[in-house]
């Protein structure tokens, strides 16, 4: 089976969704997914883009994601912020990780970008291990802060 790395389009969504979902669920969060492929598709395609994607695709079929944007750091600049990193669960454990999360690091090269960034849930072991054959830093000292649309509705 040969794993194709490739640059996300449009007609890719409702299956970027699926991964989106399936991210969620091992994560046990899958009832805070609300975003919508409709969602997807103004936010990523429309006037002003604020994503994009890679996937890994092996006969045609996704079966691993990347789901980036590029923030700035007031302290360093430019930086890639992996938002969701997922392959499907029967595709784990053949290299299809590696591939895309080094196609990421490509991309982060190529755009001359000061670095890349994520999080991982402190549970996460595989994940966390996988992050560390790269020599990734992972934290313990920061804490995520958040308000929801509610939240700032209320303010």
């Amino acid at each position: 089976m040969k794993t194709t790395i490739r640059e996300g389009v449009k007609e890719d969504l409702p299956e970027v969704l699926v991964l989106i979902r399936e991210l969620a669920d091992y994560e046990k969060s899958l009832d805070q997914v609300t975003i919508t492929l409709s969602d997807l598709e103004k936010d990523g395609f429309g006037e002003v883009p604020y994503y994009s994607f890679i996937v890994a695709e092996i006969n045609g079929t996704i079966v691993g994601l990347s789901f980036y944007f590029i923030r700035y750091s007031t302290w360093k600049g430019k930086f890639l912020y992996l938002e969701d990193f997922v392959v499907r669960n029967d595709y784990r454990k053949q290299g299809i990780g590696s591939l895309l999360f080094e196609a990421t690091i490509t991309i982060c090269k190529q755009r001359n970008l000061n670095g890349m960034i994520w999080q991982v849930l402190d549970w996460n072991t595989p994940a966390i291990e996988f992050y560390k054959k790269y020599n990734a830093s992972i934290s313990t000292e920061w804490l995520n802060g958040k308000l929801s649309r509610n939240q700032i509705n209320l303010f």
